[in-house]
């Protein structure tokens, strides 16, 4: 009996493809999926994968990795990505490693997005600005820590839906992330829903499910 058994189906049938959240596999077992996903000729996204495990892998086949963003990618044939009015912001360079995870996500779905990092509401000329630049976007993916006050700013300033995604930066009671979540669930502002602490890839599935929905002509 196999302790693997990848989903290859997965996006076909929900419209978003598998990926391997490699947090707590061994080496052996990510090799091995990695092993299947290069018989196969597919494409593969891994999360979670620290710069220690990622360096223990075997040297094939070859990943595209991000330390900053904890994700590697196996590109047997990936679409060039399609602007369909995503966005990813983050409030801090501190929250860079979430939104990067997002962004990462979108660019193996076939979505590009423009980041726009350091846009917090501690210096609001900088929200603002990026508020600007992000009016004729759809669906904007905000990654705050702290108190996280930038989901309700943001969302009082476009008419995109913006997805926000708590992250663990802070101090004291911000500690973890649980008050940025609670911030964000209580948000006045019409518009902002909700993923989980540090849920760059949930975030990130949430808009390609909305994007993909709404441009049926879309690649993916």
């Amino acid at each position: 009996m196999t302790d693997i058994r990848l989903d290859w189906a997965r996006e076909a049938r929900t419209g978003v493809p598998e990926a391997i959240y490699c947090a707590s596999k061994t080496t052996d077992q990510i090799d091995r999926i990695l092993a299947e996903a290069d018989e196969r000729q597919a494409s593969l996204l891994l999360t979670r994968l620290s710069p220690e495990a990622h360096g223990t892998l075997t040297a094939l086949p070859a990943l595209d990795y991000d330390p900053l963003s904890a994700t590697a990618i196996l590109d047997h044939g990936l679409p060039a990505p399609q602007d369909l009015g995503a966005a990813v912001v983050a409030a801090g360079t501190s929250d860079a490693a979430v939104a990067r995870e997002a962004e990462r996500t979108l660019t193996f779905a076939g979505l590009s997005a423009p980041t726009h990092i350091d846009v917090g509401v501690a210096g609001l000329w900088r929200t603002t600005d990026a508020a600007a630049a992000l009016q004729d976007r759809r669906v904007i993916i905000a990654c705050a820590g702290f108190e996280a006050a930038l989901f309700s700013v943001l969302a009082g300033l476009v008419q995109a839906v913006v997805i926000a995604v708590p992250t663990s930066v802070g101090t004291g009671v911000a500690e973890g992330g649980k008050a940025a979540l609670s911030s964000a669930l209580a948000s006045c502002a019409p518009g902002v829903v909700t993923v989980n602490i540090d849920n760059g890839f949930g975030a990130a599935c949430a808009a390609i499910k909305f994007l993909r929905q709404s441009a049926p002509n879309a690649v993916g």
